[in-house]
C-alpha cells in the first residue's frame, strides 16, 4: 500500500548492499530503455496474475515489432523499497504498478512522472471504458497519471465456511454478533481473526472500517481537510478503543505485529484452521485460490459489522475502484511506446483474464459469471462511500504514523487518545 522507507533496524552494511543491487539493476533497466525495451515493475507475484501481464506483454510486442518488454515482479513491501530506490536515484522503470493518491502524487511534484492526459484525450473510448471513480485517485490539479490496471477492491472479511458450519455460527451483521462468534471460536480454542501486522498496513483495516462505522465519512474528510476536530474526533478514539476490545477478548491469533503478510502468515493460519477469518482487500481471492485451491471452495466473504449507534452505513467500503495503477516515469526515453503497453495491459482480454484470476476488473463493460465475484461487483456498485486506504490518501510521512500508532493500538501500547493527538499533532505540522 503506502510507499516504504528503508527499515532503520536494518544493519547499515546490509542496507548498502540492497541500495547498491537495486540501483544496479535500475542502471540496467534504464540502458534497456535506449535498446528499445520496456522496462515494467509491479508486485503481482502469484503465477495467474503474471501471466496476464507476460502474455499482455506478447500481444504489445507482436502488434509493434522492435520492442521488448521485461517484466519484473516484486513482493509488496519489498517493491516499495525498490521503487523509492529507483526514484530516488532517477533510475526508474518505464512503467511502473502504484497505489495513487499522495505516494504518486509527491513523485507527480518533483516532476517524475509523465502526465498521461494528451494521450487520454486522444483516445476517449479507451478512457471511457473504465469506471469513473478510478480515474480520481491518479488525478491532480486536473491532470491524470496513471492508468487503474487491476481491480476494484474492497476489503471484505473472508471467512472459513467449513469453520462456521462447524460451531453453529453465522456471519455476523452487528458489533455484538461479532463478540459473540469471537467468544464461540475461542471457547474452541480458534482465533477469529488471522492477522499479519508487521506489515501494518493490514491492521490499518480494521481502524479505518471502524471509524467508518462510528463516525461515517464526513469525520475522514475533515480530518484529511484539515476541519472539526481532525484525528481528534471522537470516532478515531472510539475506533482505537474498539480495536483494543479485539485484542482483549483474544480475537486474534497470537504474535499479530511480528507475522509478515508477504510471506504468506495470515493465510497459512487461515488454512490451517487456527483462525477462521481475516479481514483483507478483494484480492485475497485470487491469492488464496493460486495457493490453496482445494482450500479456497470453502471461502466466502461478508462485509464489515455495524456498530451500535454508529453513523456509518453497513454498506460503505473501505478501498479503491481500481488499483495496481500504471503510471510512466519521465526518465523513460519511450513514452509514446510505454503508454501503448499499458493500453495492452488494460485491454478487453487482460482484463477478462483477470475475471479468470479471481478479480474485478475496474471497468465498465466486463463478462463476470462467479458468483463470487458478482457479489463482490454488487457491492462495489451499492456502496454509499468507497474510503481509500488511508495510508493511500494521507500524504506519505501521515500515512506512515498512521500505520505506526495503528500497530501499537494492536500491540496495548499505546492509547486511542494518544494516537489521534499524535495524527492530529503531525496533521497540522503538515505531515
Amino acid at each position: 500500500m503506502a510507499y516504504a522507507v528503508l527499515s532503520k533496524a536494518r544493519p547499515v552494511a546490509g542496507a548498502v548492499a540492497l541500495v547498491c543491487s537495486m540501483l544496479a539493476a535500475a542502471s540496467a533497466g534504464a540502458y534497456a530503455q535506449d535498446a528499445k525495451v520496456i522496462t515494467t515493475w509491479d508486485q503481482q507475484t502469484n503465477t495467474s496474475s503474471s501471466k496476464i501481464i507476460r502474455d499482455a506483454s506478447d500481444r504489445f510486442e507482436k502488434a509493434d515489432p522492435g520492442y521488448k518488454v521485461e517484466n519484473s515482479h516484486v513482493l509488496n513491501e519489498a517493491y516499495k523499497t525498490k521503487l523509492k530506490v529507483a526514484f530516488g536515484a532517477n533510475q526508474p522503470p518505464c512503467v511502473f504498478e502504484n497505489w495513487g493518491g499522495g505516494g504518486l502524487h509527491e513523485y507527480v511534484k518533483s516532476g517524475q512522472i509523465v502526465d498521461l492526459t494528451p494521450y487520454l484525450k486522444k483516445d476517449p473510448a479507451y478512457r471511457d471504458r473504465f469506471m469513473k471513480a478510478s480515474w480520481d485517485v491518479t488525478t491532480f490539479d486536473g491532470k491524470t497519471y496513471g492508468v487503474a490496471a487491476e481491480n476494484a477492491a474492497a476489503a471484505v472479511i473472508f471467512y472459513n465456511k467449513e469453520v462456521f458450519r462447524k460451531y453453529g455460527i453465522t456471519p455476523p451483521k452487528t458489533w455484538d454478533e461479532l463478540m459473540h462468534v469471537v467468544n464461540v471460536l475461542k471457547s474452541h480454542n480458534v482465533a477469529a481473526f488471522s492477522l499479519a501486522n508487521k506489515n501494518k498496513w493490514t491492521g490499518s483495516m480494521y481502524y479505518m472500517y471502524l471509524v467508518d462505522r462510528i463516525g461515517g465519512p464526513q469525520v475522514v474528510k475533515d480530518a484529511l481537510a484539515g476541519k472539526g476536530k481532525g484525528f481528534e474526533d471522537p470516532a478515531f478514539i472510539e475506533a482505537g478503543k474498539r480495536i483494543q476490545e479485539l485484542v482483549k477478548a483474544g480475537a486474534f491469533a497470537p504474535g499479530i505485529n511480528g507475522l509478515d503478510y508477504d510471506s504468506g502468515a495470515s493465510r497459512r493460519l487461515l488454512y490451517s484452521g487456527k483462525a477462521a477469518m481475516e479481514l483483507m482487500g478483494a484480492w485475497e481471492a485470487s491469492t488464496i485460490a493460486n495457493e490453496d485451491p482445494a482450500f479456497s471452495k470453502d471461502l466466502d466473504f461478508f462485509p464489515f459489522p455495524s456498530l451500535p449507534g454508529g453513523k456509518g452505513d453497513p454498506r460503505d467500503l473501505i478501498g479503491t475502484v481500481g488499483d495496481g495503477f500504471l503510471s510512466i516515469s519521465t526518465e523513460c526515453k519511450l513514452p509514446d511506446a510505454a503508454f501503448k503497453l499499458i493500453q495492452a495491459l488494460t485491454d478487453d482480454q487482460a482484463m477478462q483474464d483477470r475475471v479468470g484470476d479471481h478479480k474485478v476488473p475496474p471497468v465498465n463493460k466486463v463478462k463476470i459469471d462467479d458468483p463470487f465475484l458478482q457479489r463482490l461487483q454488487t457491492q462495489l456498485a451499492a456502496a454509499p462511500s468507497v474510503q481509500l486506504w488511508y495510508d493511500q490518501a494521507l500524504p506519505p510521512a501521515l500515512g506512515e504514523l498512521h500505520k505506526d500508532t495503528v500497530q501499537q493500538l494492536f500491540g496495548l501500547s499505546l492509547t486511542p487518545e494518544a494516537a489521534a493527538e499524535q495524527m492530529e499533532a503531525a496533521s497540522k505540522k503538515g505531515g
